[in-house]
């Protein structure tokens, strides 16, 4: 995949993440639970939904039996069932398309939390598709580059049906078909690769630069709303590219 590479912006959220580690298992178990209450039952097998989940949450180190105890659990009757996905679209400063994914037992809440959120820090929350057909659902697996050959990589990417890969200073990302994701997943881990991350991400097709005048209440945005307890995933198009470069 040619153009602008999106480690920048994964990198950034990775490290927010790390420091808040028992929260995002919070919320990757949420996602498990709510996957197999919609996606068809608790085996991943014929529950193509949950499949993916558990394959972010290993990436993620969420322990196994951690992952056994929610499914189990979820299979259940538990309160998982009153959760509802919930998507929010919107615009930061300077134009900066944002989407939203939230699982909630309150939509009222959290769309009062969302749209406070953009309306503090200078953005403007949308109607359902107003920036979504920036974006293209891919999977995103990251590894490391050290230690790998860029072809060896290339090889075995391919042959596991990956779609692509972009080679960055630091990292290698490959991308999938959201329905290959969890079997090129699983047949790297095979080989024995270890992943940054791997995930289903809303990958943007073009991206905006942010002034560094607005790269605050943009930052804080975003910050915000990965914050809120019912918001899952945060996607957006701003090209941090530079704003790595002004942190180091």
């Amino acid at each position: 995949m040619s153009g602008h590479s999106k480690w920048n912006n994964i990198k950034r959220k990775k490290e927010k993440t790390d420091g808040a580690k028992a929260k995002v298992f919070t919320k990757i178990g949420r996602e498990l639970a709510v996957a197999v209450k919609e996606g068809g039952g608790p085996d991943p097998v014929s529950n193509s939904k949950l499949k993916d989940c558990i394959a972010k949450a290993k990436a993620a180190n969420v322990p196994n039996d951690n992952i056994e105890r929610i499914i189990k659990r979820a299979a259940g009757d538990g309160d998982e069932n009153k959760y509802e996905n919930i998507v929010y679209e919107g615009y930061g400063p300077c134009g900066v398309a944002v989407i939203v994914e939230a699982l909630s037992d309150n939509r009222n809440r959290t769309a009062a939390d969302v749209r406070h959120d953009f309306d503090k820090y200078g953005g403007n929350l949308g109607t359902t598709g107003c920036v979504s057909f920036l974006f293209e659902r891919k999977g995103v697996l990251v590894i490391e580059r050290e230690g790998h050959e860029e072809d060896k990589v290339m090889e075995d990417a391919l042959e596991a049906g990956a779609a692509d890969l972009q080679a960055d200073e630091d990292v290698f990302e490959i991308f999938t078909e959201p329905d290959d994701f969890s079997g090129v997943l699983n047949d790297l881990t095979n080989k024995g690769y270890e992943f940054e991350t791997a995930e289903i991400q809303m990958v943007p097709s073009t991206y905006v630069k942010v002034p560094e005048s607005k790269q605050n209440s943009m930052q804080k945005l975003l910050d915000t709303l990965e914050d809120l307890d019912d918001v899952q995933n945060v996607w957006h198009n701003w090209d941090m590219s530079d704003v790595e470069d002004n942190e180091e």
